[in-house]
């Protein structure tokens, strides 16, 4: 063998490993880094009482008059607050 083909198995031989080497690098960061986006909006999708955070996405279009929204799930208009707590 040449020092020249010595040389060129050497290079495919360590372009091969650092190759390797990145494709299960990015594997791993996209399983465990990257975050699913695709419900980035809810965070809870139904009413879960149990929870003590709830949040929906809406338009502020959508909203209209001033609203006050309960916290304390008593409300007979819920979400929005009748004062029931007080």
């Amino acid at each position: 063998m040449s020092l020249t083909s010595s040389v060129r198995v050497e290079w495919i031989a360590a372009v091969t490993i650092a190759a390797g080497t990145a494709a299960v690098g990015y594997l791993a960061y996209k399983r465990f880094y990257v975050k699913d986006h695709r419900n980035k909006s809810m965070v809870n999708l139904h009413i879960q009482k149990d929870n003590p955070k709830i949040v929906h996405a809406f338009d502020m279009e959508d909203l209209g008059d001033k609203a006050v929204y309960c916290r304390c799930w008593r409300s007979k208009k819920f979400p929005f607050c009748d004062g029931s707590h007080t």
